[in-house]
């Protein structure tokens, strides 16, 4: 049984006490007040023979009726403790089924976990057997709009210290040419403007995905995205997706398209090395352009 049906299973029972409690309740209320009217019929001294036996007949019929209210009230009481066993039973199922479902997501995670540990362990594996002696990659000169960037990185403001900042910083390292807004966009700058140039002169995308990034505000991370959709359907493959404080639902719910993307995670890996896996993507693309120099 899974948790949703344990929890309906629990609500209809919950329900069904409810409604018994109710019942017990109007035949308490009902037994208390024939007992109070059988109380209050008065016989004078002075009463006719047939005034006293009517008048017992009426005591009669309201003690009876208490009587009766208070063996449906016994009996509902009963119903009720049958009801809260069987509620008891069905808490600790409903229980059980959760901690089964916590665990098989932790399971899921680690797995996952460890898939993109060994996927990167592999990819370190492959780039150290590789000869980049021949492949030369230009030194930063994003300063200069002329120039054509390697990558575009797209974040929240909010997240420049957390992770942008950093990240920005290996690549740099690596001699990768950054589009980075605190570097391109100066005072009295027109930022739509030069968003646009950024996107037009980058080869790839990186988008670092996080709550501030995907928050309904913001107007210029949906606009940097939506450029590199349009760049993506041209191009193919020229967004690349970074993972940062959000879970696949959250990035599912915000872009089915863009969670379908194979992406980095920084509660895994570190700037740098997500940094190493693009030097790694950019020099197989370098090669493969080689190679296909060579054999022409």
């Amino acid at each position: 049984m899974s948790v949703d049906q344990c929890q309906r299973t629990l609500n209809t029972i919950d329900k069904d006490i409810a409604y018994l409690e109710k019942k017990k309740a109007a035949a308490d209320k009902k037994s208390a007040d024939e007992q109070k009217k059988a109380a209050s019929i008065n016989i004078s001294k002075n009463a006719s023979a047939s005034t006293i036996k009517s008048k017992m007949n009426e005591i009669q019929r309201h003690k009876t009726a208490a009587m009766k209210a208070a063996e449906e009230s016994a009996d509902l009481q009963k119903k009720i403790a049958e009801k809260r066993v069987k509620r008891n039973d069905a808490y600790l199922r409903l229980q059980k089924e959760q901690q089964a479902e916590q665990k098989k997501e932790q399971k899921m995670q680690q797995r996952m976990i460890s898939d993109m540990r060994q996927l990167y362990e592999n990819s370190i594996a492959n780039l150290k057997k590789q000869t980049l002696s021949n492949i030369t990659i230009p030194l930063s000169t994003d300063m200069k709009l002329g120039s054509e960037y390697d990558v575009f990185v797209s974040h929240a403001w909010e997240d420049k210290e957390s992770f942008a900042d950093e990240f920005v910083d290996e690549l740099r390292k690596l001699g990768i040419t950054v589009w980075y807004d605190t570097s391109q966009i100066r005072w009295g700058d027109s930022m739509r403007q030069r968003i646009d140039e950024g996107l037009k002169k980058s080869k790839f995308g990186v988008v670092i995905l996080s709550p501030n990034y995907i928050a309904e505000r913001k107007y210029w991370t949906k606009a940097e995205l939506d450029g590199l959709f349009q760049k993506d359907s041209v191009n193919g493959k020229t967004i690349l997706p970074i993972w940062h404080h959000l879970s696949k639902q959250e990035v599912q719910n915000y872009s089915p398209i863009i969670a379908s993307k194979l992406a980095m995670n920084t509660s895994s890996m570190t700037a740098h090395e997500i940094a190493e896996k693009f030097m790694e993507l950019i020099s197989n693309k370098v090669e493969k352009q080689n190679n296909g120099k060579n054999e022409i």
